[in-house]
């Protein structure tokens, strides 16, 4: 653990034990929310990403049953604007033991303040923790699972594997309603530490689509390429990738600005720059300098329909200890979705439909043999959700990737390909 992020953990627990301290003097409330979401999957595709192949799905070629998610949120809240929040997640497939994906532990856990609004409107907020960065659109429901459809966006996909933090965040809210205009105005910043590999997992398997989520601590294991091969440019890399660590004590930030208008939607944008060292290798773990703008819209239509967007665009980079490039991409992602509900307030809308189509890309810079890391695609998503009562939710899923990706030569699969999948789940929220 580096300096800065060992830093970062002692002030954590110094507020812990202090809110405990206080916890007598301010009243306090408890909350649990969760999911859980039970899945039966037909996959038309590879080895999953999640196995170390170059399937675009969560699930390998095949039919299976599973356990997407069992997720646990839970919070403190003290009546002085202080609360402390934990997540939980835990997976398990039929396949387990060949997918290397039966496990359990924490996403986040992070101490939050927020201050009541000052005569002007204006309200601060402050986190210390493990956090995800304020990107995803679509992870708005428990444990940061998705309410419109069961796999994330490729883009959201990444996002919930390579980009986690341990930092702290300190947010600015300029309240509409307490100053007589329509819309409120955010600005963020954070600095944060131990997201040094990020990149490393999109460079090598690609763009992919699914719910799972890293754990905190949990590393994921890498495709086979011949620059991996003991004579190969990347021969001192681990045989998986760790997403959380730190391995060059230096500070990342994202920035952030929202403009949200009420009652209609929200506009927002911002800039992720992990700053590390490209040639800081520990441990066969490489540092990967990330950076990436990412732009939101999200729009209620009209009563019944809500229309999403997303997009990211960013570089990473890689090298050996000569600095010389072994791993240069710039990448994209984009995605639109229309979300319908039927019926009206009266019917309680519990038929819910969304679309989804995105577009993505990666583009290889390097002249590394036998990395290749090329590839742009396209998806389609469609989903339909009926809501059974408060918390248990049907929902019927099909996804569709049409992708060119030349690393699939080296195991001598198909450059061009097209996957597919089908999910029926009952989700229980919480």
């Amino acid at each position: 653990m580096s300096r800065v992020s060992f830093y970062i953990t002692v002030q954590l627990f110094i507020l812990l034990i202090n809110f405990a301290v206080l916890r007598p003097v301010y009243a306090v409330e408890y909350q649990l929310h969760g999911v859980v979401d039970i899945r039966a999957t037909s996959t038309d595709s590879l080895t999953s990403y999640l196995a170390g192949g170059q399937g675009k799905f969560g699930t390998s070629d095949g039919s299976q049953f599973s356990l997407a998610q069992a997720g646990a949120q839970f919070a403190i809240n003290w009546d002085n604007g202080v609360s402390a929040h934990g997540v939980v997640n835990a997976y398990y497939t039929e396949m387990a033991a060949n997918d290397n994906d039966s496990v359990i532990g924490f996403t986040e856990a992070y101490i939050k303040y927020r201050s009541l609004p000052n005569d002007f409107g204006y309200r601060w907020q402050t986190k210390v923790g493990i956090f995800y960065p304020e990107i995803s659109l679509e992870n708005n429901a428990y444990a940061w699972a998705s309410k419109n459809t069961l796999n994330s966006s490729s883009l959201n996909t990444w996002i919930g594997e390579e980009v986690r933090v341990l930092g702290g965040e300190l947010k600015l809210t300029r309240l509409g309603k307490l100053t007589n205009n329509k819309y409120d105005l955010s600005l963020s910043t954070s600095i944060f530490t131990n997201n040094d590999p990020s990149g490393a997992l999109l460079a090598w398997h690609g763009w992919a689509m699914s719910s799972r989520q890293t754990l905190w601590t949990e590393k994921r294991v890498l495709p086979w390429f011949p620059a991996r091969e003991p004579n190969g440019d990347l021969a001192g890399q681990a045989d998986k990738s760790d997403p959380f660590v730190e391995l060059d004590h230096k500070v990342g930030y994202h920035i952030r600005a929202e403009w949200k208008l009420h009652r209609h939607g929200e506009l927002s944008m911002g800039y992720y720059n992990n700053r590390a060292v490209p040639y800081k290798v520990v441990a066969g773990q490489y540092g990967w300098y990330n950076r990436f703008y990412h732009f939101g819209a999200k729009w209620l239509l009209n009563e019944n329909l809500v229309f999403i967007a997303q997009y990211l665009n960013g570089k990473t980079l890689m090298q050996n200890h000569y600095q010389k490039d072994v791993v240069n991409n710039d990448y994209a992602n984009g995605f639109v979705a229309l979300t319908y509900q039927w019926g009206n307030l009266a019917l309680n809308k519990k038929h819910k439909s969304t679309v989804r189509i995105e577009d993505f890309s990666v583009d290889d810079n390097d002249q590394t043999w036998g990395d290749n890391n090329n590839e742009n695609g396209q998806s389609l998503t469609f989903n339909h959700s009926y809501r059974v009562n408060k918390q248990w939710f049907l929902s019927a899923e099909f996804n569709y990737i049409d992708s060119h990706r030349p690393a699939r030569y080296y195991t001598n699969q198909a450059v061009d390909l097209i996957e597919q999948q089908v999910q029926l789940a009952a989700r229980y929220f919480f």
